[in-house]
């Protein structure tokens, strides 16, 4: 087997012990990659450190990402605030007092603009945790990558674009299913063949944890999610081979630092055996499953806040351990706000350390071989696989969504847990025991008072600037493409050439493919 390139250093321990690439079964890099995806892993090359952030208008968060990369962070990750999620304008009614709340408010090309200045997008990777309104989003970032001369063949980045998660635990959708997933496949066919580079989906898990679930149900919804987009994607005529290397992931990763490990090395074997025994993928990278991890959030307190960056440590070694491509790693007090620069800063610097003072991204899959870990991965794997048979018999995830099966399970153990901890059965340091009235406060950041109306100001400023039959027109090549069985991406681009905003291009498809309205 031959070595990928390794990182230029010595890896040695400080008392001069050699570290070796592996230990024990030399199978990393090879089929079904259940030590990693790569033979050198974090040898070869680091993970990824993508800090999400997102807050108020463009501008403001323009200066935390500059501010990030200048500080080490060797990729972003952009929140977008609640009404650009659900395909509102900032000056539509059911955006009142939402606006930059809980992301940042992009409207138009000019927003995008603004969000990525000074941001080369031919050597940062942008990643987008966006859904219903993904191809607008993407569609944004090319025309911005075209004002800044990048071929969109270099591009890197990921789009979550992960709809089904929406139904089962988030609640950002807004068509029905079946045209929701036809725009994710729409999104995979033009991707193949103009931004090869893109990550068409991340399909996540990270939801679904956050709204209660147990590992074994993050592991097995996830997988059965990614089975759905890969069945319509061959459905609508692509070759596997074609799309399935720029599906990816995105897991959650909690404070259980073992089982979590058990759950990355699991995921990335069942995903293999899926693709190639089930989906008959013949290219290696089909079978890889390439994730991104995002520390726990509904693990964070307010109570104590300081002690997070403990939690973010443990769960940020485990996601190492388990052999994440990128991660996240929240901030102490966002249980509290938004982060603050200071508590970025220590998010982002936890990270540097684990990589370059702990020692522990030196060998591959150091915990291999490890019987407890060996045992739980199988474990993981055979539990999770139960849900997911019974996923199917129901007739896939899609099915099983309309008849509430994964959100009745999620509410299940979301309950149990959440009894366990009142119980005193399950301890939360500094919430029920080892419990302080004299924890220190740490400051808190509040987004500017006055985004929401600069946002309605600027929108005002575009329609009257724009021509307005341009865009008119493109919106209605656009109701048409959706109407048809057209691609719709090369539509909605032409929609942003011409100016329209996010809002006008939803409003679009809402008159074509109505809203979702569960049972």
């Amino acid at each position: 087997m031959s070595k990928s390139k390794e990182r230029k250093q010595k890896f040695t321990t400080p008392s001069g012990l050699d570290v070796e690439r592996i230990y024990g079964d030399d199978t990393a890099g090879s089929y079904p990659y259940t030590r990693g995806i790569r033979e050198t892993m974090y040898r070869g090359r680091l993970w990824t450190m993508r800090q999400y952030a997102g807050f108020g208008t463009a501008q403001e968060a323009n200066a935390r990402y500059r501010y990030l990369l200048e500080n080490g962070s060797t990729g972003l990750s952009v929140a977008f605030d609640l009404p650009t999620q659900m395909g509102y304008d900032a000056d539509d009614a059911q955006a009142r007092g939402e606006v930059g709340k809980v992301g940042v408010s992009i409207c138009s090309s000019e927003d995008m603009a603004t969000l990525l200045n000074g941001i080369p997008l031919d050597k940062v990777s942008l990643s987008m945790t966006i859904n219903s309104t993904a191809a607008i989003l993407l569609a944004l970032v090319l025309v911005e990558a075209e004002k800044q001369k990048v071929p969109w063949s270099t591009l890197r980045g990921t789009i979550q674009n992960d709809i089904l998660k929406e139904y089962i635990a988030r609640g950002t959708y807004i068509y029905p299913p079946g045209p929701a997933i036809r725009i994710v496949t729409d999104i995979f066919e033009f991707c193949s063949k103009e931004v090869p580079n893109w990550n068409t989906v991340s399909i996540s898990g990270y939801h679904i944890r956050e709204a209660g679930s147990t590992a074994v149900q993050e592991l097995a919804f996830t997988l059965s999610n990614g089975i759905s987009y890969v069945e319509a994607a061959l459905r609508s005529g692509l070759k596997i081979d074609d799309f399935a290397s720029r599906l990816s992931f995105f897991f959650n990763c909690h404070n259980d630092f073992l089982e979590e490990i058990a759950k990355f090395r699991a995921a990335r074997r069942m995903w293999a055996k899926i693709m190639k025994e089930r989906f008959h993928a013949k290219s290696e990278k089909s079978m890889m499953l390439r994730f991104h991890t995002q520390t726990a959030g509904s693990s964070l307190t307010a109570q104590q806040p300081y002690n997070n960056i403990v939690r973010t440590t443990v769960q940020a070694m485990a996601a190492v351990f388990g052999g994440t491509q990128s991660l996240h790693t929240n901030s102490f007090d966002e249980a509290l706000g938004l982060p603050t620069r200071e508590s970025a800063t220590i998010a982002l610097r936890t990270q540097q350390i684990l990589a370059q003072e702990s020692g522990i991204a030196n060998a591959v899959d150091p915990l291999g071989g490890a019987p407890l870990i060996e045992e739980w991965t199988d474990r993981m794997e055979a539990e999770s696989q139960l849900l997911m048979d019974h996923i199917e018999s129901l007739g896939g995830m899609v099915d099983a969504i309309e008849a509430g099966y994964p959100q009745e399970e999620i509410e299940k153990a979301a309950y149990e847990y959440q009894r366990s901890i009142e119980s005193g059965e399950q301890i939360i340091v500094g919430v029920n025991d080892y419990v302080t009235d004299d924890a220190q406060e740490p400051p808190i950041m509040k987004s500017s008072p006055v985004g929401e109306a600069e946002q309605v100001k600027a929108l005002k400023k575009l329609r009257t600037g724009r021509n307005d039959k341009e865009c008119q027109d493109a919106l209605s090549a656009l109701q048409k493409a959706a109407s048809s069985e057209n691609n719709i991406m090369p539509v909605i681009v032409q929609c942003i050439r011409a100016k329209a905003t996010l809002g006008e291009i939803s409003h679009t498809f809402r008159l074509v493919f109505g809203e979702y309205k569960p049972l």
